[in-house]
This record gives structure tokens, C-alpha cells and sequence, in this order.
């Protein structure tokens, strides 16, 4: 979860400074890649975590 919310830390600095700085546009792609990144982590951990629980 620590390593999630420090991607979506990072995109979202990303993406605030690609969209104020002018001429970093760049900056704020690579954030919304970071963004997309970190969900599709979340949801493969949250999908692994899932499996393993038992129900009885």
C-alpha cells in the first residue's frame, strides 16, 4: 500500500508541474503513466490478496 500511495504521490507532482510549467508538458504524461501504473498495481495486489483468503 506504502509503495501505491508514493506513485500516486509522484503523479500527481508530476502532473501539476507539467501543467504549470510551460514546455513541461512531457511531466505531466509521464505522470498520468505513473497514475495508470499505480491502479493497475492496486488492483493485480488486490486480486492476489483475494485468492489467497479461505472462506469457510
Amino acid at each position: 500500500m506504502t509503495l501505491f500511495l508514493l506513485l500516486v504521490i509522484a503523479a500527481i507532482v508530476l502532473g501539476i508541474i507539467g501543467f504549470v510549467a510551460e514546455g513541461l508538458f512531457y511531466l505531466l504524461v509521464i505522470g498520468i503513466v505513473v497514475l495508470v501504473v499505480a491502479l493497475v498495481y492496486l488492483g493485480m495486489h488486490m486480486r492476489r490478496s483475494g485468492r489467497h483468503q479461505r472462506t469457510r
